[in-house]
């Protein structure tokens, strides 16, 4: 038994996003405790986050891409709660022109990173499109200076394109749904399996409540988050919340889990994931052990 004086320390590392600070809010502002573990936030972007999870497995709980969890499942499993799940929308290629969906196969696309879930749904929609990287905030800005053709956006480029003068040319999340009749699980949260199964319990449990009582606590929650809301006034952050952190946020449900397994099982069958994905919830492999 640890003594009242012994604290865990949990490195919590996540992207620097309004809907993720929403999501966090209770956790970051230590409205959500647990008794003997003390939680120290990181931000950084996405695809950094993949990478260091791969490579590193610093950090004790992350959040990641779902095309990234293939390449770190051995080292962290996936928490139930904490998913950014598109229900019938998503990242979304935009262009000055409408390009047909035929036309945009052809074209060369700027992207926010190769372990991004909006990579693995381009290349499951257009399996030989050319791409290249850019950093998710210069996509729109180098698109519109006519250094791509195209581009393909996540976060809140998914409310502001129109506003600068883009087209839609495919909504990712709507297409995938139209194929399968599932939402698209765009990311969630990883925890570190040597953490052993109780720790483990713990912080998922405070993830759950971290996320439940931003959205009891909505307009606190929200005016933390604006901190992180990049270009958006706090009507456009509230939309863009609400999109990202909801009921589904709080449990992927039955047909979400399922969206994960068949998202990748198609990656890997695509020959853009290298190996099977083993899909494992905390939840399921607490209950294996109890």
């Amino acid at each position: 038994m640890s003594s009242s004086s012994e604290v865990q320390e949990i490195k919590i590392a996540h992207s620097p996003d309004s809907d993720d600070a929403f999501m966090f809010y209770g956790l970051a502002t230590n409205k959500v405790r647990v008794p003997g573990l003390k939680f120290t936030h990181v931000l950084c972007d996405i695809e950094t986050l993949n990478h260091k999870a791969i490579n590193e497995a610093f950090y004790d709980v992350t959040a990641i891409s779902f095309h990234a969890y293939p390449y770190l499942q051995d080292k962290y499993a996936l928490m139930p709660s904490g998913g950014s799940v598109g229900e019938g929308y998503g990242p979304m290629i935009v262009a000055v022109k409408p390009f047909s969906h035929d036309e945009i196969k052809k074209v060369r696309i700027a992207i926010p990173g190769t372990l991004t879930t909006a990579y693995l749904a381009l290349k499951l929609f257009a399996p030989g499109i050319e791409t290249e990287v850019v950093p998710f905030d210069q996509i729109i800005p180098q698109v519109l200076e006519g250094k791509f053709e195209a581009g393909l956006i996540i976060h809140e480029g998914q409310l502001t394109y129109a506003k600068s003068g883009l087209n839609k040319v495919v909504d990712l999340g709507k297409w995938w749904r139209d194929m399968t009749g599932l939402p698209l699980p765009l990311g969630g949260n990883a925890i570190k399996r040597e953490l052993g199964p109780e720790v483990m319990a713990k912080v998922c449990r405070a993830l759950r409540d971290s996320i439940q009582h931003a959205l009891d606590h909505r307009e606190q929650a929200l005016q933390y988050a604006m901190q992180f809301a990049r270009d958006l006034d706090t009507h456009l952050a509230d939309q863009f919340v609400g999109m990202y952190v909801n009921e589904r946020t709080l449990d992927y449900g039955d047909d979400g889990r399922r969206a994960v397994e068949k998202l990748l099982d198609m990656g890997y069958r695509a020959g853009v994931i290298p190996h099977p994905a083993k899909v494992e919830w905390v939840s399921d492999s607490l209950a294996t052990r109890e």
